[in-house]
């Protein structure tokens, strides 16, 4: 019997429940990891609160990150020995792979060897914003030197990793964030510029950074009303990555913007990357690589432990947080 989370219905962070369950053997493709360190996300928020892409069957795991130890190896998998230290990419069902909990069984595919520097709480911080990021930013749009990037909802773990991303291109960063209270941090976190949108107009300040030419690049999870500002402040032939819905507000569609500027507006999931064979092993060599040479260095605004899981989820929610929530095990 292992200690592992489930959730027995929706709602909020009291319905994460810790309890011993019997995990069975990885199947012929799967690696059994004695997980150590878990990577908390909003889309576990969002599963969590009935309010994600995937439905729960309960009683139902969740989790999409973590980083331990190889415990076992399915039949068909090779390249893996028990007690390797290994990370997760996070795979493509929340509930069926999920990772809250002492010992979690993963596609061997979505399983890496990382960094030996790294420490497991780092790695367990590393791949679902990297891959996300990584994917938008340079798979997807091509972001490139000399190139200015509009990152929004700076301070999450994935505006963070656009920051460090973007630099490694050659990438100019504006983050956005709505008051002045975290400009110092997100520009000791790599942001080269920060516009407070609730104290300074959004498409002024970008265009006075840019001279006049506005952002190739916008990297937006909220939408709403949000949008079209942003929109406003992308130069021609632009392109606006859509990762996310956070807003909750209605998304105006800025007819004039997209046409006068010839934008593409392209709503994305790291999951494009992660169900393409190719894309993804072009992801784990750019960020193997970032970690190895210190360009890309995850970072952990608070630790929890997993009997305190309940905890971390409503540390998330408060939205106060600069970086990854990370759980140990």
């Amino acid at each position: 019997m292992s200690r592992i989370v489930r959730i027995h219905e929706y709602g909020d962070a009291s319905v994460l429940r810790t309890e011993d369950v019997a995990v069975p053997a990885p199947a012929a493709d799967e690696v059994q990891i004695a997980v150590k360190a878990i990577g908390i996300n909003r889309a576990e928020v969002m599963f969590r609160n009935h309010a994600y892409l995937q439905e729960a069957e309960f009683p139902s795991r969740l989790g999409y990150e973590a980083a331990g130890t190889v415990a076992a190896v399915g039949a068909d998998v090779t390249g893996f020995a028990e007690g390797q230290a290994v990370s997760v990419i996070p795979p493509l069902d929340i509930a069926r792979w999920g990772t809250y909990g002492e010992v979690a069984n993963v596609p061997a595919r979505l399983v890496v060897k990382h960094p030996a520097a790294l420490s497991f709480e780092e790695a367990a911080a590393v791949w679902m914003q990297y891959v996300t990021a990584w994917g938008a930013l340079v798979e997807q749009a091509k972001l490139g030197e000399g190139d200015f990037v509009i990152v929004t909802a700076a301070s999450s773990s994935v505006g963070l990793a656009a920051f460090q991303i973007a630099r490694m291109v050659g990438a100019t960063v504006i983050a956005t964030t709505r008051t002045g209270a975290k400009r110092q941090a997100l520009i000791d976190a790599g942001a080269h510029h920060v516009v407070a949108t609730g104290e300074e107009d959004l498409v002024a300040r970008v265009m006075e950074i840019t001279d006049g030419q506005g952002a190739r690049v916008v990297l937006d999870p909220v939408g709403g009303p949000s949008f079209e500002p942003l929109t406003e402040s992308m130069a021609r032939g632009g392109i606006l990555l859509q990762y996310g819905a956070l807003s909750g507000e209605p998304t105006p569609f800025p007819l004039f913007s997209v046409l006068g500027k010839s934008l593409t507006l392209k709503g994305y999931l790291y999951s494009e990357i992660v169900s393409d064979d190719a894309a993804l092993d072009r992801a784990k060599a750019f960020i193997v690589a970032g970690l190895e040479s210190g360009a890309l260095k995850p970072r952990i605004a608070r630790t929890f432990p997993l009997d305190a899981i309940q905890d971390a989820h409503r540390f998330l929610e408060s939205n106060n947080q600069i970086g990854k929530v990370v759980v140990t095990v």
